[in-house]
């Protein structure tokens, strides 16, 4: 049984809102929580975890909404058919990206140490969780019996690259868990806006 539409709204909104609190709550100081992880992880960044931690940044990071861009792209290409589909998932890839370029001088956080650019949200995690967003979107709408299984790496790869931006000590823990709000909430409501939520069967993409 599929969500009601109005549902999707008020949960894009709740977590919108969300995000926005916590970044205001946060703005100025960092919360204890924030504290004690950066406090339990300083110099690592600097220790062999910390470049496995970079290596694993570089590839759960900004590149990722790039690729699957280009993937789209491909398949609108190649299947005339999904061309519509593509488009709107193309148009909210790049909203849900933008909440870190928009928020981050709205918000002005520092780093937990310095590091260039400013901290909330995360970049980082919201590439990826900007990707496996769309990505999920995708699989409803073509491949549903993929669901399950891309959701459950979608929120592996979130996790992970939001581990490594805390181990790496350029961002606070409550800064990736801002980028998931961000990224969800627009996320929902864009996808609403567009029309595809709740997923279709495949069958009418464009209507």
């Amino acid at each position: 049984m599929s969500v009601p539409l109005q549902r999707w709204l008020v949960v894009g909104v709740v977590l919108s809102a969300a995000f926005v609190v916590l970044g205001l709550s946060v703005a100025r100081q960092p919360l204890t929580l924030d504290v004690e992880v950066a406090d339990a992880l300083h110099g690592v960044y600097a220790e062999p975890l910390g470049r496995v931690a970079q290596a694993g940044s570089d590839v759960l990071g900004p590149v990722l909404p790039f690729v699957l861009g280009a993937a789209l792209l491909a398949l609108a290409l190649r299947q005339r058919a999904h061309l519509g589909l593509c488009v709107r998932l193309a148009v909210v890839l790049v909203l849900c990206r933008l909440t870190s370029l928009v928020f981050k001088p709205l918000f002005l956080r520092e780093r937990p140490r310095d590091y260039p650019d400013l901290s909330y949200p995360s970049g980082h995690v919201v590439s990826v969780a900007s990707t496996g967003f769309v990505l999920l979107l995708l699989c409803a709408w073509l491949w549903p019996r993929l669901v399950r299984r891309v959701s459950v790496a979608v929120v592996v790869a979130v996790v992970l690259g939001a581990a490594c931006r805390v181990v790496l000590g350029v961002h606070w823990v409550t800064d990736t868990i801002g980028a998931v709000l961000a990224v969800t909430g627009v996320g929902l409501l864009s996808a609403c806006a567009l029309r595809l939520l709740p997923p279709g069967d495949g069958r009418s993409l464009d209507g």
